[in-house]
């Protein structure tokens, strides 16, 4: 046999080998914490997407604050190669009502309270008393959806932003927006 050749078969063992390494279970005892670990509470709901109900959405949450502030990435099955599609911001009514002007709320935010009693948000892979507790704090919360546009193929973003809206939301006026700052 040539050099050519023994230098080839070599490569492919050195890479079958690499290939071998690699399909073994990693040792995660050494791996690094990431901003991604803990998106771990399992939620769906509908969103009205441009006007159109449409959904439900999977959302993996993650507790950020006690406050409460919580962020979820949002998917449009629980497919793994599914891509994200939406982001929420969940925080604490006591944190949004003060900062948060009546008429941009309005336009972009929703209540949770209102919208978990419309029976369209389902707590996941929990027991039914964890999933009561997940939902009665979340009722304290208010939301705020970013929607990301995407091409035809449902593959490529285009750079666009939208604010999805929660099922059930309706406009508040200024004296309920004030009353419900401190209601679940």
């Amino acid at each position: 046999m040539g050099r050519p050749i023994l230098l080839g078969m070599l490569l492919v063992a050195m890479v079958v080998s690499l290939l071998a390494q690699n399909s073994e279970k990693p040792d995660t005892s050494s791996v690094s914490k990431t901003p991604a670990d803990g998106y771990t509470v399992h939620v769906t709901a509908k969103h009205l997407v441009n006007g159109l109900e449409m959904g439900p959405f999977h959302h993996y949450c993650k507790v950020m604050t006690d406050d409460p502030v919580i962020t979820c990435q949002i998917y449009d099955s629980a497919d793994p190669h599914d891509m994200m599609s939406q982001v929420e911001f969940i925080v604490a009514k006591k944190l949004t009502r003060p900062v948060v002007p009546l008429a941009e709320w309005n336009k972009n935010w929703h209540d949770h309270a209102i919208e978990i009693g419309t029976g369209n948000v389902k707590v996941l892979d929990v027991s039914e008393d964890k999933a009561k507790q997940i939902a009665d704090l979340v009722a304290t919360t208010d939301g705020i959806i970013y929607s990301f546009e995407f091409d035809k193929t449902r593959k490529v973003p285009t750079g666009k932003i939208f604010h999805a809206q929660a099922v059930g939301h309706k406009p508040l006026t200024a004296q309920e927006y004030k009353k419900s700052a401190n209601m679940k």
